[in-house]
């Protein structure tokens, strides 16, 4: 059970493909006020013995089950590509059954739920399918490429995950009313007013903001991006923790 021992937690949600392992190491560059609690879904990493999910819904409603109940007072939900989608759906989720809500949504490289590219996920079907888009994605390890069984196993990951981003709907209910904070890579394919139709999805703050990189830049420019997700945290903690300072 997670103990509420820091000012503001921020649950991270990988994108297709990942685990949770991606967010370990930013427990030690972040600050000692923000606890970092990756999201691991079935199938991979620690849950690795569990069977893959490859349903948005489904998907969704395991993990805000396992979330709600132990939700510490102030906390935020960050999602990369897949990652978002999964945060946006377990922020309406927890909405629904009344529990605790998010002080933010934090969401890096995703298209908004209007402005999705389903052809293209549905072109993404068999392995070589999947492994060229591994390949141009360029977020996967060299080594992978080079072991038969753990490509097997990412591609059979990433097949998943792909069932989950193409079976995901948008939720056509009341917009959530807490602040998004969107990321994106200008050079990722998913353009800046992919991005801002965010926006449409609360009725608080919607803030965008593009840095120099492509689909993993919050990988490729750890540093930089760290250093605006701090900033970002200083401004949905709790007020007296400490003020806002300029970003230099």
């Amino acid at each position: 059970m997670l103990i509420d021992t820091k000012p503001l937690t921020i649950f991270c949600f990988p994108c297709a493909g990942a685990s949770a392992a991606s967010y370990i190491r930013w427990r030690k560059t972040l600050p000692d006020w923000i606890s970092v609690e990756p999201v691991e879904p079935p199938g991979r990493g620690a849950r690795i013995a569990e069977p893959l999910i490859d349903d948005y819904a489904s998907l969704v409603d395991r993990l805000t089950d396992e979330l709600a109940g132990a939700l510490p007072t102030n906390y935020v939900f960050f999602g990369h590509s897949m990652g978002a989608l999964l945060a946006y759906g377990c922020a309406h989720r927890l909405r629904d059954r009344r529990e605790r809500g998010a002080r933010a949504l934090i969401l890096a490289c995703c298209a908004a739920p209007t402005r999705r590219d389903e052809e293209r996920l549905a072109r993404l079907q068999t392995d070589a399918a999947l492994l060229e888009e591994l390949k141009d994605l360029n977020g996967t390890p060299t080594y992978v490429f080079e072991h038969p069984e753990l490509l097997r196993l990412t591609l059979d990951i990433l097949r998943a995950d792909f069932g989950v981003c193409s079976s995901f709907r948008r939720f056509e209910r009341a917009p959530l009313d807490l602040d998004l904070h969107i990321f994106g890579g200008v050079d990722d394919e998913i353009e800046e007013d992919r991005l801002t139709a965010w926006s449409l999805e609360t009725s608080a703050a919607t803030t965008l903001e593009m840095l120099d990189g492509g689909h993993f830049v919050i990988r490729d420019r750890e540093s930089e991006f760290l250093a605006r997700l701090r900033y970002v945290l200083r401004g949905v903690a709790p007020a007296e923790r400490e003020s806002r300072p300029a970003f230099s």
